[in-house]
């Protein structure tokens, strides 16, 4: 019985303990029979109330710069030129001079089809001319003596004019004889298969030896246009005008942007846009175009396109960090001459993920608090510096715990006199 009793007790005596570390009753100190007067508790020092410390933060001024004026979208990249390429003439495929994914040059031989039949042709179309110049210059001698004749009434006049019609029918005939030949020469030259543009080759439809046929859809390999390359994308209605502006100014500038909006992939210009709007979407397209030297665009592509529309002269920026919302509105913690911090209602103009730009609220060179901000409240107490002076607060690493770390990281392999494991 003492036993269980002496139980209780602890358990009590744990469970007021408990409840006074919670804050939920308040127990007398030891040798004192109420609650320690002010200024003796364990909160307090012997001369009253202990002051809080400065809150640690970050603060940046606010400044004047030039903003630029950006309008976002997302665009899918398109090649300026896709070529199917396919033969002109049938007959059987004797060499492909490219290979899958090549770049290649206008001009440059991409295949040769047998052309025996056609090289025939031609020489029949060469032949044929030959035979009738040879007969236009016959007539033209028989024409000079039927003249001379029918000047000196020893010849009919008759018989010069016949003459001098079978002269301009032969003619005739050279002309059909060299256009039968441009012809032969045409169709001979389609065995040989050039490139019609530059750019990079897929996968070939066909291989050598088999027979390749005017009428195949599918074409020998296709050809895409990688550099200049463009983008299309669509813009609001609303965004029309401003960006009629700018073109009406000179070139709009156009950035292609990763997938997190910040790396930059290539820079390029507006190059059109389209001359109505899509009434079912109240969008309009855009075109765009970047010289893509290092093919990082790709057709099919999406990317995120920004344009450059405008330039804000002179505006006050801020970090966007340092922009909070509340009930009211945005609003920025400004810190005064006496290291504390006063809760100040700001108007804010443009703002992307970097710079937000201040229209009314704060002045040139004051500064606002970007970090700390659960720890401070209006009047609070701050211990304000510049990323420029934390970062030079910092203290330096020690070489060998910073390469220790390294190693542990997986960055580095054993320092020198380490031996290797096994």
């Amino acid at each position: 019985m003492k036993r269980l009793i002496l139980v209780l007790i602890i358990l009590a005596a744990a469970g007021a303990w408990y409840a006074d570390r919670q804050g939920w009753i308040k127990l007398p100190y030891v040798g004192q029979g109420a609650t320690p007067s002010p200024g003796t508790g364990p909160a307090n020092g012997p001369r009253g109330p202990r002051a809080e410390p400065p809150v640690p933060v970050l603060a940046v001024a606010v400044r004047a710069e030039d903003v630029p004026v950006s309008i976002d979208a997302v665009g899918t990249v398109q090649p300026l030129n896709t070529v199917i390429v396919r033969s002109q003439v049938d007959g059987r495929l004797l060499e492909l001079g490219f290979a899958d994914g090549q770049m290649v040059k206008k001009g440059d031989l991409l295949a040769r089809i047998e052309a025996r039949t056609y090289q025939a042709q031609y020489d029949q179309a060469l032949a044929k001319k030959a035979q009738d110049e040879a007969q236009l210059a016959n007539a033209k001698i028989d024409l000079e003596r039927y003249s001379r004749l029918a000047e000196t009434n020893f010849g009919s006049r008759q018989q010069a004019d016949t003459q001098k019609a079978i002269v301009a029918q032969l003619q005739a005939l050279t002309q059909i004889d060299q256009a039968a030949i441009d012809n032969a020469r045409t169709i001979l030259d389609y065995a040989t298969i050039l490139a019609p543009i530059d750019g990079r080759t897929g996968l070939r439809a066909i291989d050598v030896g088999n027979i390749v046929r005017a009428s195949d859809t599918a074409g020998l390999v296709t050809i895409t246009q990688m550099q200049p390359i463009g983008a299309l994308f669509n813009l609001p209605q609303q965004q029309l005008r401003a960006l009629n502006v700018a073109m009406a100014r000179g070139s709009v500038r156009a950035q292609a942007l990763e997938a997190d909006n910040l790396s930059v992939i290539e820079d390029g210009r507006i190059e059109v846009f389209d001359n109505q709007v899509d009434a079912t979407t109240g969008t309009i397209k855009v075109k765009a175009s970047f010289k893509n030297e290092a093919a990082a665009l790709w057709p099919g592509q999406f990317v995120n396109i920004r344009l450059y529309v405008d330039v804000l002269k002179g505006v006050k920026v801020v970090p966007t960090s340092a922009v909070q919302r509340g009930p009211t509105g945005p609003f920025v913690y400004v810190v005064r001459e006496d290291a504390t911090v006063k809760k100040t209602d700001v108007v804010v103009g443009r703002q992307d993920e970097a710079l937000s730009v201040i229209e009314s609220g704060v002045e040139l060179a004051q500064m606002v608090v970007t970090t700390g901000f659960a720890r401070i409240s209006d009047g609070a107490k701050v211990n304000a510096v510049t990323p420029e002076e934390d970062k030079a607060n910092q203290p330096k690493e020690n070489p060998d715990a910073q390469t220790r770390r390294r190693q542990r990281r997986g960055d580095l392999g054993p320092s020198i006199g380490q031996a290797l494991p096994g």
